[in-house]
Parts: C-alpha cells; structure tokens; sequence
C-alpha cells in the first residue's frame, strides 16, 4: 500500500491527513493514440506519477487521476481520428473536474493541484476549477487555494539542450515523441515497444486548423517528433526536472 494514493488509504487516514494541511493532487490526462510504441494511457501515467512523487516529497495525497480529456487535436496529439482515441466534450470535462474538486474541498481539503497531462485539456480545466472555488465559496467554506499546471512547463533550460542538441521542436510537436517516450521507458518501461517505434517526422502544420482535418496533414503513425533516442536516462532528468521545480512552486504559493 501506498499512502499518497486516495484510492489506497481508508477514509480515517484520509480524514487525518487532510486535518495536517496535506496537498490533494488531481492528474488528468486522456485516452489518445501515442504512435505504435506507445500506449493509449500515456497522458494518464505521466501526470500521475509526477503527482505521486511530488505527493511524497510534499506530504500530499494523490487523487485518481481522471482518465478521458477534451478531444484530440490534429497540431497537438494527433485528433480523434485514430482507433482507441475516446475523448470528453470541453463541457463534460469542467463538471467532472469541478464535481472533484467541490467534493474534496466539502471533506476538508484546502490545498489542490491540478497535474495536467494533454495539451487540449487546459482551459475545460481553468473553467472546472474555478466553478469549483465558487461553488465551495458559496458553500460557506473558505481558505481555499488551487494550482493549475502542466507538468512539461517545468524543465531546466540545460535540460532541453541536453536532449535536443539541434533544436527543441516545441511542445505541441513532442507528442509520442523523444520527452513522452523517455518519460515511458522510466515510468512503464512494460509498456513501451521501442522496435515498433516509427521513424517519420517531425510533422509540419500550418498555423491553423481546417476541419475536417485533411488527409495526410498528421504523419500516419499518429507520431509529432522523431522518438528516436529515448531514454530512461533522459526520463529520469525530466522527471527530476519536474519534481523540483514544480516543488518549489507549490512550496512558494501554499507557504510549506
């Protein structure tokens, strides 16, 4: 049993943690295709484990991560046209995430973190979680403070050079790519097919988009970036990376 987990400690040891001041950590993520190498989860399994590492430093608790997101995007993770890709309308997503966060705050919790890990997630998860605030505000609970972040936004800039001695390509292009497939080979190495890892890209997009999305503007193997040259070296500095730095902003904006 792991203790930072909700899901794996009992409604006492959840009401005494909660009692101390404990950070409650929200991954959400979503079920998208991430290449032939990759799993459908990975934009669940990534937020998660950073929260739970972060959970351990911070002497937080870990939310089940909400595993569907706002719909796949052509630019930024392929879109929905690829099997297995289930996604939530924008609307579907805020209810969920502030019926989350309204129901932690009315047993006690003070303190939350939004962990996103889908790029098309952002702003259903602005929305959500300011319903939310306002609904435990008009519940006459107070003292509330929330953090909404993307984990990929806390990375050292020596880090990026590191990996990507020619050029970072940019985040919405890293999509089943170098940083998604380092993170796998460190958080699931189980699930990742390195062999099945495809060799096209990076994709070229224009500055907008066109619905419905044209044939053959995403590479066919549903890959942004070329993945070649993962590691699970490279995922641990990141990991390390994230930990750190997010650590530091949570330190500085709940005063721990």
């Amino acid at each position: 049993m792991d203790e930072v987990y909700i899901s794996e400690i009992s409604w006492p040891v959840f009401e005494e943690k909660i009692a101390a001041g404990a950070p409650v950590f929200l991954p959400v993520g979503a079920t998208e295709q991430h290449g032939p190498h990759l799993p459908l989860g990975v934009d669940v399994f990534l937020p998660a484990a950073v929260a739970a590492n972060l959970a351990r430093r911070l002497g937080g608790l870990v939310a089940p991560p909400i595993p569907y997101g706002y719909k796949s995007q052509a630019r930024s993770g392929g879109g929905q046209q690829f099997p297995g890709t289930t996604s939530l309308s924008a609307h579907t997503l805020t209810l969920v995430v502030k019926d989350v966060i309204h129901d932690l705050g009315l047993h006690g919790a003070r303190r939350f973190v939004i962990v996103n890990g889908h790029c098309e997630n952002a702003w259903p998860l602005v929305e959500g979680l300011d319903l939310a605030m306002t609904e435990l505000r008009r519940d006459g609970i107070s003292g509330t403070k929330a953090m909404r972040l993307e984990y990929w936004d806390f990375i050292r800039p020596e880090t990026l050079e590191r990996l990507f001695p020619d050029g970072y390509p940019g985040i919405e292009l890293e999509h089943a790519s170098l940083l998604e497939t380092s993170l796998m080979l460190l958080v699931r190495p189980d699930l990742v097919s390195p062999e099945l890892m495809p060799d096209d890209g990076p994709a070229e997009f224009p500055p907008y988009d066109v619905t419905p999305v044209p044939k053959g503007l995403v590479p066919a193997s549903g890959v942004l970036a070329v993945a070649q040259g993962a590691t699970k070296e490279s995922g641990q500095l990141l990991m390390d990376d994230y930990v750190t730095l997010i650590s530091e902003a949570i330190a500085k904006e709940f005063d721990l």
